[in-house]
């Protein structure tokens, strides 16, 4: 008898980071769970799975974020620039004059 198994495709596990990207890009994209797994070759349990793990650490792409203003230790030293802070107690200052070059590339490590 030369019976055919089923062929099984195998897929390779994403990265923490390929799965925030794709929560990402779901977020962005405007489309249903279902429309959006069904373009992207997804379970609806895997992209479920990856959002629960991702919430509250992705920012979903093109959309606008509450900015409060606060008195910063930039207006105290006299100096214009901003300052954004971050979870974490992490803070990004630029001052007045700032290389935009390496501003790019930081957002660029922190986008990852």
């Amino acid at each position: 008898m030369d019976e055919q198994a089923p062929v099984v495709e195998v897929r390779r596990r994403r990265s923490r980071a390929e799965a925030e990207q794709v929560v990402g890009e779901y977020e962005a994209s405007g489309l249903s769970r279902v429309e959006f797994c069904r373009r992207q070759g997804l379970s609806l349990a895997t992209l479920a799975r990856y959002r629960k793990r991702a919430q509250g650490k992705v920012v979903p792409a093109n959309r606008w974020l509450a900015v409060e203003m606060a008195n910063s230790t930039l207006e105290s030293q006299g100096s214009s620039g901003l300052a954004v802070a971050l979870p974490g107690d992490r803070r990004i200052e630029i001052r007045c004059g700032f290389d935009a070059h390496t501003l790019v590339q930081l957002l660029g490590v922190l986008e990852r």
